[in-house]
């Protein structure tokens, strides 16, 4: 019987996602459990291979267990030997052709800036606090002209495998509400470090180093080297996860709590 779960963790003190000979991961986490309570190997698949410090609050999740469980009894049973930074929040039956990460249509990543010249002792494993005053409407002008298809080079990290930098990207956008500037962008999928290098070149729009329709140069030159600084992986979060609703595999997670 194949299971799909919503997960949310806070990813402070794990490697990522994907497991790790060397320390603490999501993956390895999960698998533990389930082993724990099925007595029996477990791999579990994601739809979004999260990076050491990133947090989740609509990661979505797939395994196989040799015998049925109900949904219910799941959740509650996971949920009482999981580490206190990891949490189910939703499972269902699914096909056993359901492949969270293949069958995903969209993801929606949420970027977190905390913009005041005293840090928040709130926040701070949620955000990126940058000090010096941002203007975030030539950020929203920048953020903008992302959406469509374009080859994201010049935002991907060295070392990603994947087989091209071409990424359809359907929402990208910039708010401000009080001291936080929140950034959300929905893509097809993602190249490495492709949410954490736009917003280090934002960042550098808020401030006046760059104009908003450098980003439009940027994105032309295919040139890692143009593009700013990385922001720090803790202010990132995967947020929701979209299927195609005649597969009527609905988990839809939209369940971001902004302050």
């Amino acid at each position: 019987m194949r299971y799909k779960l919503l997960v949310e963790y806070e990813g402070t003190r794990y490697l990522g996602w994907q497991v790790q000979p060397h320390g603490p991961t999501i993956q390895g986490e999960m698998e533990a459990a389930l082993r724990k309570l099925c007595g029996q190997e477990v791999r579990v698949a994601a739809a979004g291979r999260t990076d050491a410090g990133v947090h989740a609050s609509g990661q979505v999740v797939s395994f196989v267990l040799e015998r049925a469980w109900p949904t219910e009894s799941l959740l509650r049973a996971l949920n009482a030997v999981l580490p206190h930074d990891i949490a189910v929040t939703k499972a269902e039956q699914v096909a056993d052709s359901f492949d969270p990460r293949r069958d995903a249509t969209s993801r929606t990543y949420l970027y977190r800036i905390w913009n005041r010249r005293v840090p928040s002792p709130f926040w701070r494993r949620f955000s990126w606090h940058v000090f010096y005053p941002l203007d975030e409407r030539a950020m929203q002008a920048a953020a903008a002209t992302l959406v469509g298809e374009h080859d994201f080079a010049s935002f991907q990290a060295a070392g990603c495998e994947a087989a091209h930098a071409v990424r359809r990207v359907v929402r990208s956008e910039v708010e401000r509400q009080g001291d936080m500037i929140l950034y959300r962008i929905e893509a097809n999928a993602f190249v490495r470090h492709m949410v954490r290098n736009i917003v280090g070149t934002l960042v550098e729009v808020g401030r006046g180093q760059l104009e908003p329709q450098a980003l439009a140069m940027i994105l032309e030159r295919r040139d890692r080297t143009h593009a700013g600084p990385t922001a720090p992986a803790h202010g990132l979060c995967l947020s929701a996860v979209r299927y195609h609703d005649a597969l009527r595999r609905g988990l839809r997670s939209e369940n971001v709590s902004e302050a």
